[in-house]
């Protein structure tokens, strides 16, 4: 299993991490790997624009429109 050191890390965000770690009642390494296994997982979604923000909203259902409408376009005028 691989290692890694954090270094110039803030005070505040250690006492952030410490606290948050034991809400959750595991130690500080624990909890950062767990921030780290969400941050990476969360990272990997759908490529396509469209696809991911009909997922994000689908859950409030979709929306019917009244389309109007379409007549065939007019002869453009003749300038002879």
């Amino acid at each position: 299993m691989a290692s890694i050191t954090i270094r110039n890390l803030d005070d505040e965000v250690k006492i952030r991490l410490r606290i948050r770690a034991a809400s959750h009642g595991r130690s500080m390494e624990e909890e950062a790997r767990q921030i780290l296994r969400d941050a990476v997982e969360q990272s990997v979604g759908p490529t396509n624009l469209a696809a991911a923000i009909r997922e994000r909203f689908a859950h409030l259902g979709g929306v019917e429109l009244e389309l109007p409408s379409r007549e065939a376009m007019p002869e453009p005028l003749r300038f002879e």
